[in-house]
């Protein structure tokens, strides 16, 4: 795995790989080579026997800001590209939930995007009191895809979904673990001890039967893989739209969006 440059990958502990998402002076944004190498991954963690846990975090104390900017005005401009990155972003959803190892995720500071898809859909999530959760596609000017679809309705209800997804209302790890979207939530300083502690408990049982049981859960999300695959095509259809251009300016201005 030292083909990886984005993502830091070792051993945090016995039979616990380590991925840290790293761009640490954007805030672990994800930017071409940062989309794919996330898609990846979980593959060859399945494949090494070595592994039998895994916890994913960011760098510092910052899960991931989301999609690089210039990597999204790309795919505006680019049809080959955002084919690509729309391969990436459903591979990143079914990888995460095919993987047979189980994942842990250590949630600090703000989770969006591509990073917040791999957050949820671990299998134990771990938030710091004061993470700020946001899906922010619909402020973006496009539908909430990635993993939206697949994992809110499920974890938080259709009702608190529709609130969170459509308004981009941001949620604190505290919110998250009193409205299930999350599975513990921790004091900020203990996110990535408590983490790693779990992954190690996860690693150092019984192998066959927690993957078989991970198997079986998340078969509930596979149920939700024709609603994730639309919702993902409509994001990518806002792609090639004219909100988005206004939606990644006012990011940049760091204003609201003035859609017409």
């Amino acid at each position: 795995m030292r083909h990886y440059e984005k993502l830091k990958v070792d051993w945090a502990a016995d039979g616990v790989l380590r991925v840290v998402i790293s761009e640490p002076r954007r805030l672990n944004a994800v930017d071409m080579t940062g989309h794919r190498e996330l898609a990846e991954i979980w593959r060859d963690a399945d494949l090494d026997d070595d592994v039998r846990a895994v916890v994913v975090r960011g760098e510092g104390e910052v899960f991931s800001a989301g999609g690089d900017l210039s990597m999204i005005e790309e795919m505006t401009r680019d049809h080959a590209t955002r084919m690509r990155i729309f391969t990436e972003a459903r591979d990143i959803v079914y990888n995460v939930i095919n993987c047979s190892k189980p994942v842990v995720s250590a949630i600090q500071g703000p989770a969006v995007g591509a990073g917040l898809a791999v957050a949820l859909l671990a299998d134990v999530s771990v938030a710091g009191r004061s993470a700020k959760i946001i899906d922010g596609h619909t402020r973006l000017g496009v539908a909430a895809g990635d993993h939206a679809a697949i994992v809110w309705p499920l974890l938080c209800g259709l009702a608190k979904a529709k609130y969170h997804l459509l308004l981009c209302e941001p949620v604190t790890g505290a919110q998250a673990e009193a409205m299930g979207l999350v599975s513990l939530c921790v004091d900020d300083g203990e996110v990535h001890e408590r983490a790693l502690e779990i992954a190690s408990r996860l690693a150092a049982g019984s192998a066959e039967a927690i993957r078989l049981t991970k198997y079986s859960l998340n078969n509930w999300l596979r149920l939700a893989g024709p609603s994730f695959d639309a919702s993902l095509a409509m994001e990518f259809l806002g792609f090639t739209g004219p909100d988005v251009a206004e939606g990644v300016r006012a990011v940049r201005d760091k204003r609201p969006p003035r859609f017409t």
